[in-house]
C-alpha cells in the first residue's frame, strides 16, 4: 500500500528507491519487484535494471520475455546484461537466441553489445562463433580485441591468441597485457613479451607498455621478472611503482615492498597516491608491522595530503586486529567519516575472535545484521566464539535464535515468464 502511494505521488523518488533496492549491495530485491509491479507502465529503464539485477541466474532471460510481451522495446543497454546472464550459465543455445534478437533490433554493430557477444560465446567454449562476430564487426575498439584475445587464451588456443595479438599491434598493447594479469593468463603474457622482443619493441617505447608488463608479471607471481623489468625501465609513473609495490606486498616480499616505497619517497620524482598506500599497508599487515603501519597511515594526510579511504582504514583495522589491538581497531572504525561496511565489520569480527572478545563480537554482529539481515554466517561465527569461551548457554540461545529466524525468513520475489 505504501509502495503504491509513493509510486503515485512521487514517481522520481520511487524511481530512485527502485534503482537502489535492485542494485545496491544492501538493497532489497523483493521491494524492487513490489515497486516495479506497482508501476502502471514500467519503462525500459526499469526492465533493464531488473534484468541487470538478475544476471546471476536464468531469471534474466524470463524477464526479457516478459518485457517483450509488455511491448517494451529492448535497447543497447538491455543485451549486455542478458548476455552476461547467458555467460554465467554457460548456455550456448541461449546466447544464440539473444544474438538473433540483437540482429533483429539492429544492434549487431554496437560496440558494447558486440563485446558482450564475443565474451559470451568465448565463455561457453565456442570460439568459432566468437571469432565470427569479431570478424563481422567493421569498427573494432581496443576492448573488443582484448576480449577476443583473452577468449582464445581462456580456451587454451594460445597460438590463435598470439596471431590475433600480432594483428592488433598497431592498436596498442596495454589492454591485452592487463587482461592477461587479471585472468591469470601468464603463458599468453609471456608469449606476447617474447613477440615484442622479436619485433624489437623495448621498454623505452613508452611507460604504459613497460608498466603493463610489470603489472602482468607481478600479478601472476613472477616477482623476479617484474622487478627486473621495473629496474630496466628508463621512465616510470605512479602506476608503475604501485604495480611493483603491490605485487611485492601481495606475495610476501614485505621488506622489498617497504624498501621500494622508501626509494620512491627518496627519489621524489613520483608522488605516492592512494593505491600506493593500500599496497604498503597491506604489506605491513602481512608482516604484522603495527608501528610502521600506524605511522604510514598517519603520514597519508599529514605529509601527502591524502584523505584515507575506506580501503586504507580496512588495512589498518586488519593490521591492528591481527596484532591483538582490538580496542584500538574499534575506536578507529568509530572515528571513520563513513559508516562501516560489511567488509570492515567482518574484519572487526575476525579480530574479536583472535582476541576472544565476545562482547565486541556481539556488537559487531548486530551492526552486520543491520546491513545484511539474512547473513546467518555471522551467527555461526559468534556461536563458535561462545563455544571456544565455554559459554554454552549463549551457544544454545544463539542456535535457538538462528532456527527461529530461518523459519521466519521472508520468501523472495521472482518474475517467471508464462
Amino acid at each position: 500500500m505504501i509502495v503504491s502511494a509513493v509510486v503515485a505521488t512521487d514517481p522520481f523518488a520511487a524511481s530512485r528507491l527502485f534503482f537502489s533496492c535492485a542494485l545496491s549491495p544492501f538493497g532489497d530485491l523483493s521491494l524492487a519487484f513490489r515497486i516495479f509491479h506497482s508501476t502502471p507502465r514500467p519503462n525500459s529503464f526499469m526492465w533493464n535494471t531488473l534484468i541487470r539485477a538478475q544476471t546471476h541466474a536464468p531469471h534474466a532471460l524470463s524477464l526479457y520475455v516478459a518485457m517483450r510481451r509488455s511491448n517494451v522495446l529492448p535497447g543497447k543497454h538491455t543485451f549486455p546484461f542478458l548476455l552476461k546472464a547467458c555467460a554465467r550459465v554457460r548456455s550456448f543455445t541461449a546466447s544464440q537466441q539473444v544474438h538473433v534478437h540483437v540482429i533483429k533490433f539492429g544492434l549487431d554493430f554496437d560496440s558494447h553489445v558486440v563485446d558482450a557477444l564475443v565474451r559470451c560465446y568465448s565463455v561457453s567454449g565456442h570460439c568459432v562463433s566468437a571469432r565470427q562476430v569479431f570478424d563481422e564487426t567493421p569498427e573494432k575498439i581496443s576492448s573488443l580485441w582484448t576480449t577476443m584475445v583473452c577468449g582464445y587464451a581462456q580456451n587454451f588456443c594460445s597460438n590463435e591468441a598470439l596471431r590475433l595479438f600480432e594483428d592488433m599491434v598497431g592498436e596498442g598493447f596495454e589492454p591485452v597485457l592487463s587482461a592477461c594479469a587479471r585472468s591469470g593468463c601468464l603463458e599468453l603474457g609471456e608469449r606476447i613479451h617474447e613477440f615484442m622482443k622479436v619485433k624489437g619493441v623495448g621498454l623505452g617505447e613508452g611507460v604504459i607498455l613497460g608498466t603493463a608488463l610489470v603489472y602482468m608479471y607481478a600479478k601472476n607471481g613472477e616477482i623476479a621478472m617484474a622487478r627486473r623489468l621495473f629496474d630496466e625501465m628508463p621512465e616510470r609513473n605512479v602506476v608503475t611503482w604501485n604495480a611493483m609495490i603491490c605485487g611485492l606486498g601481495a606475495y610476501g616480499y614485505v621488506d622489498d615492498a617497504l624498501g621500494l616505497f622508501e626509494k620512491m619517497k627518496k627519489e621524489g620524482v613520483v608522488v605516492p597516491n592512494g593505491v600506493t598506500f593500500v599496497g604498503v599497508l597491506s604489506a605491513c599487515c602481512h608482516a604484522g608491522l603495527i608501528d610502521v603501519g600506524r605511522e604510514i597511515f598517519r603520514s597519508m594526510k599529514s605529509v601527502y595530503g591524502i584523505e584515507p579511504k575506506i580501503e586504507h582504514y580496512g588495512c589498518l583495522v586488519d593490521l591492528l586486529g591481527r596484532g591483538g589491538w582490538l580496542l584500538e581497531a574499534v575506536e578507529l572504525v568509530k572515528g571513520m567519516p563513513w559508516k562501516a561496511d560489511v567488509v570492515i565489520l567482518g574484519t572487526l569480527l575476525a579480530a574479536s575472535r583472535i582476541s576472544g572478545n565476545t562482547e565486541v563480537a556481539e556488537r559487531v554482529v548486530k551492526d552486520i545484521l543491520a546491513l545484511e539481515p539474512q547473513n546467518h554466517g555471522v551467527h555461526v561465527a559468534l556461536s563458535n566464539m561462545y563455544a571456544e569461551a565455554g559459554q554454552w548457554q549463549e551457544v544454545l540461545r544463539l542456535r535457538k535464535t538462528m532456527k527461529e529466524e530461518r523459519l521466519k525468513k521472508a520468501p523472495g520475489w521472482s518474475l517467471v515468464a508464462t
